[in-house]
């Protein structure tokens, strides 16, 4: 039996059509035209009670591993480049149109050139606030969408859904500014090992990035 392939019914087969052969070209050669950076970019949450690591027991027992009964969570914004870079936030609160425009701002101010940055349609990268902030920053920066229902198409979702090695012992953090500093410190490392990012665009459903 083959392993599964799983997409939203909600998924538009014809708009991820257009994205691959015509949408994202033309992005490419529009930032390439510019000397301009393509970031695709996206959003997880993390949490205290995520089921990370592994530990030894005896065989037919059941491991007990003891670790906080508080619940909490933190949530990271974060973005990549097909030359393995990645630029992120880490942030306690509920993601929304405000954060997504800090996000913004910090992103920008990496570069000396103008970023393209491709996400999903999240609620919050639509927003009128969010609009109106590229509006005063369309020199600096343009924002493309992923068609809906399809985060496969989006290598930094490979990227977000590793955050959980952030926790390598199986008890995880104690408290929220814990699981906060532990993300970041993942981020950091993940930002050296730019081979691990560039192998994220090497993935089957995201290869039509890299073809010419």
């Amino acid at each position: 039996m083959s392993a599964s392939d799983e997409r939203a019914v909600e998924q538009d087969p014809e708009a991820v059509c257009i994205l691959c052969e015509e949408a994202w070209p033309a992005i490419r050669a529009r930032a390439k035209a510019g000397n301009g950076e393509v970031l695709f970019a996206d959003q997880v949450g993390i949490r205290s009670d995520q089921v990370t690591g592994r530990t030894w027991g005896e065989q037919g027992r059941t491991s007990v591993v003891a670790c906080t009964g508080n619940r909490f969570s933190v949530n990271a914004m974060s973005a990549i480049s097909t030359k393995g870079r990645m630029h992120f936030m880490v942030f306690i609160e509920t993601f929304d149109a405000r954060v997504m425009c800090r996000f913004l701002a910090r992103a920008v101010g990496h570069f000396d050139r103008k970023v393209h940055l491709v996400v999903d349609r999240h609620l919050a990268h639509r927003s009128k606030t969010v609009r109106t902030w590229f509006a005063d920053h369309q020199d600096r920066i343009e924002l493309h969408f992923l068609p809906l229902y399809s985060p496969e198409l989006n290598p930094d979702e490979l990227a977000n859904a590793t955050s959980n090695e952030a926790f390598p012992t199986p008890n995880g953090p104690g408290s929220q500014n814990e699981l906060a500093a532990e993300t970041r410190r993942f981020f950091h490392r993940r930002q050296r090992q730019s081979h691990i990012v560039t192998g994220y665009f090497k993935a089957p459903h995201v290869r039509y990035i890299l073809d010419e």
